[in-house]
């Protein structure tokens, strides 16, 4: 209850926020998440009118979209087909077979709360609530795809501008991207495809979007091959698309790594164009004003420039450096140098390059247990780089690798160096372990503890849940010192993101809400609540002492 009670402010803040960045989006998107709300209101009517107990969750506004586009269900057209409706009645009689199927089939997608817990002018409220939404709906009648000037210049990008290239089309949501392929499909462009998070392997489609990058030469020229491939960022990261140099953004991403990593996906080592041209979709100057999406990314990019300098440009002349960000280098996030590699990309590609040739791998390599170990031939070095390497993950989920010699010291902090240096083939022999092995990935791990104490604090991956949310959080914080929205309960809670580890619930609650876009503000508002509840992080030294780093696995390297 206390939960609940406390959410509201935020929780409305968030909805707005997440209703008008749909719309930003697309026409499309927004009206069917207006639908969606309308449905979610008159499943809790429905439910009090029966005295039935009400659904709840920890995944709060986005549930029902989420759970509505995963579950196979057996009326799909009746119960899946929510656009524009626009009679209460109607909603109330689809509330009705969605609330059976949740009770029948999830209860573990949901908490269960008694009707009786509520006051009376809830359903009030609801009925009240929708019959707005379904102005709005009544207002927008029945979507006019061909009224979407913004759908219209992208039709005009394919098949003018870039009519016999390669297009990948980005966009935030899977309602928009699917929304975007029928249509273009309905224009009767050819070898058009669509792919979110619901698709069962997303990496094909890059290998038919991009064979030849992707070794994949022989889907090229074949009725396979994509030339207009519209994704969520599902495919924005670690994937190979350089067969094409022209990246469309139909909406804004509220992070800006996202937008660099998007373009990242074509400016990569095999490309042949000597242009990478990069469209956006602004926001409408009425849906700026709400929602400040462009200022951010602004602010952001200047920051960036600032810190790094700038030597390329983004849209309208503002300044950027988007080599280091595309390299995830953006000046005080990184300092390592290891060129100019996508690292994580680079190990994607070398385990995709692994399981090609042996899919074996795929179900093998899962299945083997933690530390285990392997020796091979150290062909390339010397007595002095003769050792292990160790691959583990701290206590804050940071994957860290860690190169000894047989003396225990390291050899080298630079993760690609360590990573090339493991490299071994297939056919390559097996030697049997050095004979202090053991104590060496001993000394390893000491040396891994010494740098995270050394530091004070560690913040993982930068894709992780905890480095995003402190980044984000210090920025914010700076950008309104002095004023109302940077208190001392978050800057108490800011420290403590770097300071000690996050819980699995805080860990969970935020990577959610952050792939949602979160604003900043609501971000610091959950931020504060989770630490107000004790559910950010794990402050307790005992407690803490409990998750050690892992060691996932070691590779003597032996000098013959």
């Amino acid at each position: 209850m206390d939960n609940l009670s406390r959410a509201g402010k935020r929780l409305m803040g968030f909805c707005r926020t997440n209703l008008f960045k749909r719309l930003e989006s697309s026409g499309f998107a927004f009206l069917l998440s207006i639908s969606r709300h309308i449905l979610r209101n008159y499943i809790y009517v429905y439910a009090i009118e029966n005295q039935l107990p009400l659904p709840i969750g920890a995944q709060e506004a986005n549930l029902l979209d989420e759970f509505l586009d995963d579950v196979d269900w057996e009326d799909e057209d009746e119960i899946k087909d929510l656009t524009l409706l626009l009679k209460d009645k109607e909603y109330y009689e689809k509330a009705e077979k969605v609330y059976r199927f949740y009770d029948q089939h999830s209860e573990h997608k949901f908490d269960w709360i008694r009707a009786q817990f509520f006051k009376k002018s809830l359903k009030q409220s609801l009925i009240s609530d929708s019959k707005e939404l379904l102005k709005i709906l009544s207002l927008a009648k029945t979507w006019e795809a061909k009224a979407d000037k913004q759908l219209a210049a992208l039709v005009a990008l394919c098949t003018k501008k870039h009519k016999d290239e390669k297009v990948l089309v980005f966009t935030q949501f899977a309602d928009t991207a699917r929304y975007l392929a029928a249509q273009l499909r309905a224009e009767k462009i050819a070898r058009v495809e669509c792919v979110t998070g619901d698709a069962e392997d997303p990496t094909e489609y890059a290998y038919r979007f991009s064979p030849e990058s992707n070794d994949k030469k022989d889907l090229k020229g074949t009725e396979k091959e994509i030339r207009i491939l519209i994704s969520t960022d599902v495919l924005s990261e670690g994937q190979n698309l350089q067969d094409a140099h022209i990246v469309v953004n139909y909406d804004l991403p509220w992070a800006l790594i996202r937008l660099i990593q998007r373009a990242g996906r074509v400016d990569r080592i095999g490309q042949k164009a000597e242009t990478i041209v990069c469209y956006s979709f602004l926001p409408e100057d009425g849906l700026e004003t709400l929602i400040s999406l462009r200022g951010r990314l602004k602010k952001r990019i200047q920051q960036n420039a600032e810190v790094v300098g700038s030597d390329e440009t983004f849209f309208e002349g503002d300044p950027i450096n988007l080599r280091d960000l595309y390299n995830e280098k953006a000046g005080i996030l990184d300092d390592a140098d290891d060129g100019e590699v996508d690292l994580a990309s680079y190990a994607f590609q070398v385990w995709k390059n692994a399981c090609d040739k042996d899919p074996e791998l795929k179900k093998t390599i899962p299945e083997l247990p933690n530390v285990v170990y392997a020796t091979k031939p150290h062909t390339a070095g010397t007595k002095e780089t003769e050792g292990v390497i160790v691959y583990t993950r701290t206590a804050d989920d940071n994957d860290v690798l860690a190169w000894v010699n047989h003396r225990g010291e390291i050899i080298t902090q630079s993760q690609l160096t360590i990573l090339k240096a493991a490299e071994c083939m297939p056919d390559g022999a097996a030697l049997s372990k050095l004979e202090d092995h053991h104590k060496l990935v001993q000394s390893a791990m000491q040396q891994i503890r010494d740098v995270e104490s050394s530091i004070g604090g560690q913040l993982g991956k930068k894709s992780g849940a905890k480095f995003r949310t402190y980044m984000r959080l210090s920025r914010y914080y700076e950008e309104n010192k002095g004023g109302l929205f940077a208190t001392e309960e978050l800057k108490r809670a800011i420290d403590e993101l770097y300071k000690f580890p996050l819980r699995e619930f805080a860990r969970e609650t935020l990577n959610r809400q952050l792939k949602a876009g979160l604003s900043d503000p609501d971000l610091a508002d959950l931020v504060v609540a989770l630490r107000d509840e004790d559910k950010l992080c794990i402050v307790d030294n005992s407690e803490a002492d409990l998750r050690e780093p892992q060691i996932i696995c070691s590779l003597g390297l032996k000098v013959q």
